[in-house]
């Protein structure tokens, strides 16, 4: 299959900040085909992800360590925090705004901030199941466990501890 026209034109101005500056407002992905410096320009960068935070897979290792990039993106997809650098993995201001929009977002987290209860009840209240990536305390936390199976039942039943799946006010929630 041939690349389309805005491919082949954005291959051959790979080096012209300008018009990736201006382009990847309307056509994020093009910003792919960009030279390394502009895939480290953040103002370049800051444009595409406000669009589509997918295309922080395009952007340099700097910038996916950069906090107001990696909270643009994940503010518009949350995602794509798989992108970011480890040390905002573990930034629990990126993970939650990265929980609020995709709970399995979970997975990428650190072992500390799955062991945050803020960031676990934000990540199992839109992606109950993600409960299996939680740290086993917030799995036999009662609060969390009831948030998780009152919005995924069963699939987030089988994740919290066996304590907690003999409490009546649980097996209630699975007969609702």
């Amino acid at each position: 299959m041939a690349d389309s026209p805005e491919i082949i034109e954005a291959r051959e101005k790979k080096d012209d900040r300008e018009y990736f500056l201006n382009k990847v407002k309307s056509m994020p992905k093009l910003i792919e085909w960009a030279n390394e410096e502009i895939r480290d320009d953040k103002e370049v960068i800051l444009n595409a992800v406000r669009v589509d935070g997918g295309t922080l897979e395009f952007a340099s290792d700097r910038l996916k360590d950069d906090k107001e990039v990696l909270l643009t993106a994940v503010n518009q997809a949350g995602w794509c925090l798989c992108y970011a650098s480890d040390r905002l993995k573990s930034d629990k201001e990126v993970m939650l705004t990265a929980t609020k929009k995709d709970g399995q977002v979970l997975y990428f987290a650190s072992k500390e901030l799955r062991d945050d209860k803020e960031v676990v009840l934000s990540a199992v209240s839109n992606k109950p199941i993600i409960l299996k990536y939680a740290s086993y305390r917030l799995r036999n936390d009662k609060d969390v466990a009831l948030v998780a199976v009152s919005k995924g039942k069963k699939n987030a039943f089988e994740y919290i501890t066996p304590e907690l799946q003999n409490d009546e006010e649980i097996k209630a929630l699975l007969e609702s």
